[in-house]
C-alpha cells in the first residue's frame, strides 16, 4: 500500500482536516495534563480516571484521523465527517442544555464544525477542480 498525498483541492482540504484530527489526538493522547488544562478540566481528588478518559479520546481521535489519512477513501470521508458533525450537534446540546455557553465550547463548536465540513463538502461534490 503506498501512500499519496491528494492532488485534488477539496481532498486535500479533507486530508488536512484529517491530519490535524490525527495530530489533535496524538498530543492528547500523549500530553493528557496538557491537553486537560487547554480545555479547563482537572482531576478530581485522589482520582485519576480522568487522564485515562482523555488518553482515551486523544487515541480515537488519533485513529480515526489515520484512518482517513492513510485510507483517503470518500467513505471513510463521509463517516469522518459525519462523526464530527454529530460531536459539533452534541456540544450544541450541551451549550444549550448544561448552561455551556462559554467562549471555549464555542470556539471548539466551530472547530468540530470546520474539520466536519470539509470532508463533507468534498465528498458531496462542493469543491470542484
Amino acid at each position: 500500500m503506498e501512500f499519496e498525498f491528494p492532488t485534488e483541492f477539496g481532498e486535500q482540504l479533507a486530508f488536512g482536516a484529517a491530519a490535524f484530527t490525527a495530530f489533535a489526538g496524538f498530543v492528547i493522547m500523549f500530553a493528557p495534563g496538557l491537553a486537560m488544562r487547554v480545555f479547563g478540566l482537572a482531576p478530581r481528588g485522589e482520582r485519576r480516571e480522568g487522564f485515562s478518559e482523555v488518553r482515551s479520546m486523544g487515541g480515537f481521535y488519533l485513529g480515526l484521523g489515520l484512518g482517513a489519512v492513510m485510507l483517503a477513501q470518500t467513505l471513510i470521508y463521509t463517516v469522518f465527517g459525519a462523526a464530527f458533525a454529530m460531536a459539533a450537534f452534541a456540544r450544541i446540546v450541551s451549550i444549550l442544555s448544561d448552561k455551556g455557553s462559554t467562549y471555549l465550547n464555542y470556539l471548539l463548536l466551530v472547530v468540530q464544525a470546520i474539520i466536519a465540513a470539509l470532508p463533507l463538502l468534498y465528498v458531496f461534490g462542493f469543491f470542484q477542480t
